[in-house]
């Protein structure tokens, strides 16, 4: 009907505009145009790479503002959100469960969502939210309350809406969901809660579950047919096998962080968290298939591999870190990890075979490397958290770990750049006092069973920008900067690499060398990952600042050393002007500058 109305206004001259339904092809297509934003992760896949070099390493000193659009109200706290941009729209979430649609070109508010949350949410870093992904005609979207919610792209109003979990038995959602082969993939949050992670599909046009699939050992897995009716879909792992007694039951793994998905593969990628509770004494055995990756069949919901990056985790190092695959030649199909634990990790993406690992950050104290033939970590056992019950029951010997249980990467994605072959990871060096003690599992407590304190490695530098090569596992090149690195990175054809800094910063740099060629002060930190698109025949990039996080809720000396930094909310937009960068008239304060 829509079709012969478009086709009678024309007869009458009177001239229509068609949004473009966002399309599985288009998705699919997206990393090797990178004229629009479709997905989390500028691509399915995560490489957080685009083939735009109409910004490049001989022009980018004239990236200018275009654009800021503030989120507005109090509800400033942590943005770390990555924009998608379709048909001239952006779509941007915001702490507290908002969602924005805007003017790609101007920055002008289309309309605005705001989710009524309920009392008591109880989420475990921080209000955030990571992103949205595109599809058909929607905007889909998770809450803090975990509710996933389908938009229209064009009005706002409500298409869809689903109940993932009971918020109150502390589950939540903050992951930007992604969309394959029709079906929107999503996680769950809640691991410091005693949740069951698992990773759900949903028909994208509708949100009627299609599976789920746990992620802790133990638990039956379903598959739903056309009415909504559940069929067991075989159980995840063997039950008991690597679990003591019913431990399983609120075992954690939660895919707080969301996934990838590979087209070439047809698997999805998920990497999952700490197994529950942190006091590993309590459990002793693997506690699969948490700290691991699992790749699922998107068609059947069935786990095809896992690897486990930090078997019996007491250190809450997870395994949540995106896994970002790439073609290596030779036919062979690769992912790479940065996991929290301080090592990055080479996989076979059809197979899960370990090709390579290797340390990412420079002080590593529980383990001394991974065993490439067994893929397992040597342990330093005398570097694990002590047993309370092995002294006055109350609290376990104290040790120094390195990296943090905020690891040597957290929430912050990697960018792979197929052009200089290289991984640019923002890195963290910082190490920890921790501690287990007593704990028993009641619902929507915290269920931790373990204290720590966050402390500082060296003086002039936490967070570091590196550029790692996969084969060699050596750093290339790095860029240091005081403040822990929270936000993303985005690689690009024009041979850069942009990253932000939690002192306000939207930096870019040669991404064959690292020197750093722009930045620009947002006037908050940038916890969030940047993205580029095409606008009008012009190149855009566009970044989230907002300070907030894990880092100032948990982050012991680490917080107390960067309490100066202000919170906010503000998308900013740049492109190529023909102007000099814009200075600031406030004396020793630079708005833009080239390097």
């Amino acid at each position: 009907m829509r079709t012969h109305l478009t086709a009678a206004l024309a007869l009458l001259g009177i001239v229509t505009f068609t949004h473009a339904a966002v399309t599985d092809a288009m998705i699919e297509g997206e990393p090797k145009t990178g004229a629009e934003v479709l997905s989390w992760g500028l691509g399915t896949q995560g490489q957080r790479y685009s083939p735009l070099k109409q910004v490049n390493t001989s022009n980018v000193a004239k990236l200018s503002p275009v654009w800021a659009f503030s989120f507005g109200g109090e509800k400033q706290r942590g943005q770390e959100s990555q924009p998608v941009i379709h048909q001239g729209r952006m779509f941007v979430t915001a702490s507290y469960s908002r969602l924005f649609a805007l003017d790609a070109a101007t920055g002008k508010k289309l309309w605005k969502y705001e989710h009524r949350l309920p009392e008591g949410i109880m989420p475990c870093c921080d209000v955030v939210n990571r992103g949205a992904a595109l599809y058909d005609n929607l905007v889909i979207f998770s809450t803090l309350d975990a509710q996933l919610i389908a938009l229209d792209q064009a009005t706002g109003d409500v298409v869809w809406k689903e109940k993932i979990d009971d918020y109150q038995a502390g589950y939540s959602n903050t992951s930007a969901p992604i969309i394959a082969q029709g079906l929107v993939l999503t996680g769950v949050s809640g691991g410091e809660f005693g949740v069951v992670g698992r990773v759900e599909a949903r028909n994208a046009k509708t949100g009627q579950l299609v599976w789920v699939r746990p992620t802790v050992e133990g638990h039956m897995g379903k598959v739903f047919d056309k009415d909504g009716n559940a069929k067991d879909n075989g159980i995840s792992g063997t039950t008991g096998k690597t679990w003591p007694g019913d431990l399983y039951k609120t075992g954690g793994a939660a895919t707080w962080l969301g996934g990838t998905y590979d087209p070439k593969t047809g698997l999805a990628y998920f990497g999952t968290g700490n197994p529950a509770p942190w006091n590993s004494h309590l459990r002793k055995g693997d506690n699969l298939f948490s700290c691991s990756t699992v790749a699922i069949d998107v068609k059947t919901g069935q786990i095809k591999w896992h690897y486990q990056n930090t078997p019996n985790d007491g250190w809450d190092f997870d395994g949540v870190n995106e896994f970002v695959t790439y073609d290596a030649g030779n036919g062979k199909r690769l992912g790479g990890k940065a996991d929290r634990n301080g090592f990055f990790y080479v996989i076979d993406a059809h197979t899960g075979k370990l090709e390579n690992a290797f340390p990412f950050v420079k002080k590593i104290t529980w383990a001394t490397g991974v065993d490439l033939k067994t893929g397992r970590p040597n342990f330093v056992p005398e570097n694990r958290p002590g047993d309370p019950t092995a002294g006055d029951g109350k609290k376990g010997s104290t040790v120094f770990s390195a990296p943090s249980f905020l690891g040597g990467k957290n929430q912050q994605p990697m960018a792979y750049s197929p052009d200089t072959k290289l991984f640019y990871v923002p890195a963290n060096e910082w190490g920890m006092e921790i501690w287990n003690e007593p704990i028993a599992y009641k619902k929507g407590a915290a269920y931790l069973g373990a204290g720590f304190t966050i402390k500082t490695i060296n003086d002039d530098h936490i967070g570091a920008l590196r550029a790692m090569d996969p084969k060699t596992g050596k750093i290339v090149w790095e860029v240091k900067n005081g403040a822990p690195l929270w936000g993303g990175v985005m690689t690009t054809a024009g041979n850069l690499v942009f990253w932000g800094t939690p002192e306000g910063y939207l930096k870019a740099a040669d991404a064959r060398t690292g020197k750093v060629v722009w930045e620009f002060q947002t006037g908050s930190g940038v916890v969030a990952p940047p993205v580029t698109w095409l606008q009008n025949g012009e190149q855009y990039v566009a970044v989230v600042s907002g300070w907030g996080g894990a880092v100032p809720l948990w982050g012991g000396d680490v917080a107390k050393k960067v309490n100066y930094l202000e919170q906010g909310g503000m998308v900013w937009v740049f492109k190529l002007g023909d102007r000099p960068a814009a200075r600031s008239t406030v004396p020793g304060v630079q708005t833009a500058q080239a390097r």
